[in-house]
């Protein structure tokens, strides 16, 4: 088993670095790429909106935030958070790209430099998302932090010295034209504009808007001492997110691959990772209780936590995932 996320040692804590003082600046590259999405996104809503569009739409944007964003880029290449083949996190993280956020080295940055300044007792509004709804839009989605003295950040050789992680990273953009072209041969432009750019118009967007929700407000049930920003669970959001919306759970539990871990809260990303481990895809799957005890974590809600640690895989897919293992035995003998 991989170590847990908070053992997993990205910033150097020992290195002076202030998470408070900085500057907000425009980003060229991701604001005009949005910009054209939205752009693109109003004509196609104007001129191509039909069943077919909106069912490319719904399943595109369903596959890129389930498969890419919440397990491939946040479960496995950030939290580390259950183990796979090389093969299938190359496939997943390549899929979290295509959210439009950035390549796996910016997603990691991003992540870890605001966990970081989180955990601190101040950080800057850009991190704590304490500016007015269409001001952090605006920060969040069109520009980036310049820290006067940023932390020292070192991804790990394994990742930062992956060829393919490298060439998505450099080409995150591009990495949406294959896609594109495959629309454009099936549907024509109709496909491409709701594929591709409504798509990624709307994960972008929601990214934004579930971190805004998640980070705003007061009501928490798990608070950790000397944090400066809390996280907050979006219950409405639980099942859209794929499971991310229970942001309060993942602030006390980073490292577990389940994050909607009490009764009633849908987690579409654990229940993928249940399905994968029963057909061999996926192991090593960490919950809240393999995690190392936090003394700085604290439950505060008046409600008891009815927690559902639930590691028993489908039947039918641990019989389909036997199935497969004898037959791949057979033809090795």
């Amino acid at each position: 088993m991989t170590a847990p996320f908070e053992n997993i040692k990205r910033i150097d804590e020992s290195l002076p670095a202030d998470p408070v003082k900085g500057r907000v600046a425009w980003s060229p590259v991701k604001s005009l790429f949005l910009l054209s999405m939205y752009a693109a996104t109003v004509y196609g809503a104007m001129h191509y909106t039909r069943l077919d569009t909106l069912a490319l739409f719904a399943a595109k944007t369903v596959m890129v935030l389930l498969l890419g964003h919440s397990v491939g880029m946040h479960r496995r290449l950030i939290h580390k958070s259950f183990d796979c083949p090389l093969w299938l996190e190359r496939t997943l993280v390549y899929m979290g790209t295509l959210v439009g956020l950035g390549g796996p080295f910016a997603m990691i940055r991003t992540h870890d430099y605001r966990d970081w300044a989180q955990r601190q007792p101040k950080c800057h509004d850009y991190f704590a998302h304490r500016q007015p709804p269409l001001t952090d839009a605006l920060w969040q989605m069109h520009c980036d932090i310049r820290l006067h003295q940023p932390p020292a950040l070192t991804i790990e050789p394994e990742v930062a010295e992956d060829r393919f992680y490298r060439f998505i990273d450099r080409h995150w953009i591009m990495a949406h034209v294959p896609w594109a072209i495959g629309f454009y041969l099936i549907g024509g432009w109709a496909w491409v504009i709701w594929g591709v750019c409504a798509q990624i118009a709307v994960t972008v967007t929601g990214h934004w808007l579930i971190g805004y929700l998640a980070h705003t407000g007061d009501a928490h049930d798990w608070h950790v001492d000397g944090a400066g920003v809390q996280g907050r669970n979006v219950s409405f959001t639980g099942l859209i997110t794929m499971g991310e919306g229970w942001h309060n759970n993942h602030h006390a539990y980073p490292g577990s691959a389940r994050i909607g871990i009490y009764k009633g809260q849908s987690d579409p990303g654990y229940w993928l990772l249940k399905a994968l481990e029963a057909l061999g895809l996926v192991w090593n799957i960490r919950l809240p209780q393999d995690l190392p005890h936090r003394p700085q974590l604290h439950w505060v809600s008046p409600d008891t936590p009815e927690a559902k640690p639930d590691r028993r895989p489908c039947w039918v897919l641990t019989r389909i995932g036997r199935a497969l293992h004898l037959t791949h035995s057979s033809l090795r003998a």
